[in-house]
């Protein structure tokens, strides 16, 4: 088992370094920000807008759900034990700066799943059941076409199904667990069970039942954490301005993280970065399409739009909380502190009295359960491209009963190999969008040319 376990952190060390994914996440955000003149940033207003003011579309449209619970079940698979203990990771090996490049994937990453989300709404098809099904395996096959496009299509559907269940199932339920077990002594047994069957009751009813239970959760979940946040930061008021300072500086020379435990390093502030960056908000990896295409819309621009605000309320908010308090508390710096136990002290320093533990603690389990009703959808819809609608049901089981496996089991090996298929997502995904730019551009030239499109949506 060691020699397998060290194989697969050989493999992620390779598709997470320096030479592969990280430069190519970058520089395609990069990319397709140029080439779309940063309109991640010149109709971010307009974006929020269409998301939380006018929700969904008039009239008899194509799709399954609103704008907003399609957003919303995207945030649920986001935002999620990634925004606690990933960011508390980030930090810990790769110093303040890692926020910076977190900052970086997140402006950039903008560009990205605005992208993903147009091309998953314009390659959607109607399935079986007549619901709406999209994303890269659909705009891969069909838009880059040919043996080439099939093939990369299938490889993100074998890659989502696989990912779904380690990052998006056993990874959530079995930090999850931990946490309560850690907090108030439950049993991992009972958690497990508890979890598995409300997933069950959930995700049974598809991506309307899906979609009505991440609109009305989410907002309320991150609301309330961003709350504790802010507590802790009033309290830490006077160290703010030194911990942005650091932020900046630490991105461009590297710091000694953890008291000294691991030396860090620029290149490692940004591997950290754009890694747990990319875990947080899944810009590149193609999954957000997967919700985007279920969304009751004629018109892909909008829907991109509204998608692209996702990255923005994951890293440039809530990622962005959570990292100041650990940086302003000095949590990153205690020695033996890692993960999710780090964002928790941090928070026990402004909070006191327990609060920062319980707060860490029903956020864990609340943001992991979402998570897994949004990768339950994605893995789903990628199982159905490779076998066909009568493997939905089946799946749907399966990926229940794995929500308890993975509370109740040691997963070393399962993180790894999570990192490592979400890896093998995005290179496709990645290649598919760089080849389809031009299509995106002209969808969105065609759209904004409209003298009132604005007054229209």
């Amino acid at each position: 088992m060691d020699s397998f376990l060290a194989l697969l952190s050989s493999i992620n060390s390779f598709v997470w370094g320096p030479f592969l994914l990280i430069p190519l996440l970058l520089l395609t955000g990069l990319y397709l920000t140029i080439r779309l003149r940063g309109l991640q940033f010149r109709v971010l207003g307009h974006a929020f807008w269409l998301a939380f003011v006018k929700r969904s579309e008039k009239g008899n449209v194509p799709g399954d759900v609103s704008h907003y619970q399609a957003l919303a079940t995207a945030l649920a698979a986001t935002v999620g034990v990634g925004n606690i203990a990933g960011v508390a990771t980030a930090i810990g090996i790769g110093g303040p700066g890692a926020l910076f490049w977190m900052w970086m994937t997140g402006l950039l990453g903008m560009a990205t799943k605005y992208s993903e989300a147009l091309l998953g709404v314009k390659y959607r098809v109607t399935d079986a059941k007549g619901e709406q099904s999209g994303g890269p395996m659909y705009y891969l096959t069909n838009g880059v076409g040919g043996w080439f496009g099939k093939t990369l299509g299938i490889a993100f559907a074998i890659f989502g199904v696989l990912a779904s269940f380690g990052i998006g199932n056993m990874v959530q339920s079995n930090t999850a667990a931990h946490q309560l077990y850690d907090t108030w002594g439950v049993s991992p047994v009972v958690s497990g069970l508890c979890l598995a069957l409300v997933t069950a009751v959930v995700i049974i009813g598809g991506i309307k039942s899906i979609g009505r239970f991440a609109a009305a959760v989410v907002p309320l979940m991150i609301v309330l954490y961003i709350a504790c946040i802010i507590v802790v930061l009033v309290a830490f008021a006077d160290r703010l301005p030194a911990a942005i300072a650091l932020i900046f500086t630490d991105a461009f020379s590297g710091s000694a993280a953890a008291g000294g435990f691991l030396g860090s390093s620029i290149i490692l502030a940004v591997q950290m970065g754009v890694a747990r960056g990319i875990f947080s908000n899944e810009s590149g990896l193609g999954t957000g399409a997967i919700a985007a295409a279920a969304a009751k819309t004629d018109k892909p621009v909008r829907q991109a739009m509204v998608s692209m605000t996702q990255t923005f309320l994951d890293t440039l908010v809530v990622v962005t909380f959570t990292a100041l308090a650990i940086i302003v508390t000095g949590a990153w710096m205690q020695e033996g502190l890692k993960g999710a136990p780090m964002t928790a002290w941090a928070l026990e320093q402004g909070m006191g009295g327990g609060w920062g533990l319980y707060t860490v603690a029903i956020s864990v389990m609340v943001y992991a359960f979402t998570t897994i009703l949004g990768w339950s959808y994605y893995g789903e819809r990628c199982m159905e491209r490779l076998v066909g609608r009568v493997a939905v049901m089946p799946y749907r089981l399966v990926f229940s009963v794995m929500v308890f496996v993975g509370a109740v089991t040691s997963l070393e090996v399962v993180w790894t190999f999570s990192d490592i298929a979400n890896g093998l997502m995005a290179l496709p995904n990645l290649i598919g969008l760089l080849l389809l730019s031009g299509i995106v551009v002209k969808e969105t030239r065609d759209y904004m040319s409209r003298k009132n499109w604005k007054s229209e949506d």
